[in-house]
């Protein structure tokens, strides 16, 4: 009697755990790192919705706060100027490098998509806590705590 209610039960465990395996690695397809067409037409859908005069709110894509390119301090619009004419960077060994995303606040992405850039913190003699990174899809982020947190940039706002 014992054998024949083992059967059924680790039988029934068996497709159990099958499943939870099958539903583990359909979620890791899902939000695992994307190449470049997916990436690009989701931070182009995010652009398009940029475009609204609202600077409040969370950025769908990402999930972080927005803040207008006219709220952040001068030295970022600067260093978004830099950006913009592609330098010279002032720290031209740490910018415009790769930036990880180690802590994984930024949509996941594959390896080199952003790139981060120092933006000078007065009162500072090093780099100081402030950068601007950016992504492959033209998206900008913002972070005054040194990737403790991020904020999506909403530019000519």
């Amino acid at each position: 009697m014992r054998d024949t209610t083992r059967r059924p039960l680790l039988l029934a465990l068996l497709v159990v755990s099958a499943l939870l395996a099958v539903w583990l690695v359909a979620r890791a397809a899902d939000t695992g790192p994307t190449g470049g067409t997916d990436a690009t037409q989701r931070h182009t859908a995010s652009a398009s919705a940029s475009a609204s005069p609202s600077v409040s709110g969370t950025d769908p894509v990402s999930g972080l706060p927005w803040i207008a390119e006219s709220a952040l301090p001068r030295e970022a619009r600067d260093t978004l100027a830099l950006i913009a004419a592609g330098g010279p960077f002032p720290y031209p060994r740490n910018d415009n490098q790769t930036f990880q995303n180690r802590e994984g606040l930024l949509p996941q992405e594959r390896r080199g998509y952003y790139k981060e850039f120092t933006v000078e913190t007065p009162g500072e003699d090093d780099r100081g806590p402030r950068r601007i990174v950016t992504g492959a899809g033209g998206e900008k982020y913002w972070t005054e705590d040194h990737y403790d947190s991020f904020e999506r940039i909403r530019e000519g706002t």
